[in-house]
């Protein structure tokens, strides 16, 4: 549980940060967020996370996205059921594949397109603790991910923390490779190299 949990968090701060050194109106937007609701005289506090609604958009544009796993685990068909006119006999084994429902281009206009701001806009309503089936990075119902709370608390705070505290530049003038590494767990194949430096005063850097 503990390697699991580690693994996705991990994985899905990579994606969001690569995601946002490929578009930096993203990054400076998500700034200047954390410059008016937090300011730079000061850390980031758990409770100052509610009220960054850009930032909490890109954790969602991100697992929409790169699910940190783009299959759920296998479910099985406990009675004869009709799905959309097909008939499925008890006992088939579904997989479902999360990242074609989240790249759906009935559902996300645009859908490989890295576009945070349409949870401020056409899917605002939409969370991601499985309430709404277009998007369902933790899956849901009573076999959805049992983190899914502590997993968004602790990502949404890293991020935040990290582009409150630092400035963040791609080291090279070639965008950042966004190849995928297939597996259980969504990775990228080249590892993300950074540039980074302190945006915040010197004292608020030092470890009480």
């Amino acid at each position: 549980m503990v390697a699991g949990g580690t693994e996705s968090t991990t994985v899905t701060l990579t994606w969001a940060m690569s995601l946002l050194l490929n578009n930096p109106h993203v990054l400076e937007r998500a700034q200047q967020e954390l410059d008016t609701v937090v300011g730079r005289d000061r850390r980031l506090k758990e409770s100052d996370i509610p009220n960054l609604v850009y930032l909490q958009s890109i954790i969602k544009e991100t697992m929409r996205m790169y699910p940190a796993g783009p299959l759920l685990g296998p479910r099985e068909f406990y009675k004869d059921c009709i799905v959309a006119g097909y008939f499925v006999p008890k006992g088939t084994q579904l997989i479902p594949n999360l990242w074609k429902i989240q790249t759906d281009p009935r559902v996300w206009p645009d859908p490989f397109k890295f576009k945070p701001e349409r949870f401020l806009t056409t899917h605002k309503n939409v969370d991601l603790k499985g309430n709404n089936f277009e998007l369902i990075p933790f899956g849901s119902g009573r076999r959805g991910c049992p983190g899914v709370a502590f997993g968004l608390q602790m990502v949404h705070f890293a991020l935040a923390g990290f582009l409150h505290s630092f400035d963040v530049k791609n080291p090279t003038k070639e965008p950042i490779d966004m190849s995928e590494n297939f597996g259980m767990a969504n990775e990228k194949v080249v590892p993300l190299n950074v540039l980074v430096t302190s945006r915040l005063p010197s004292h608020l850097y030092t470890v009480n």
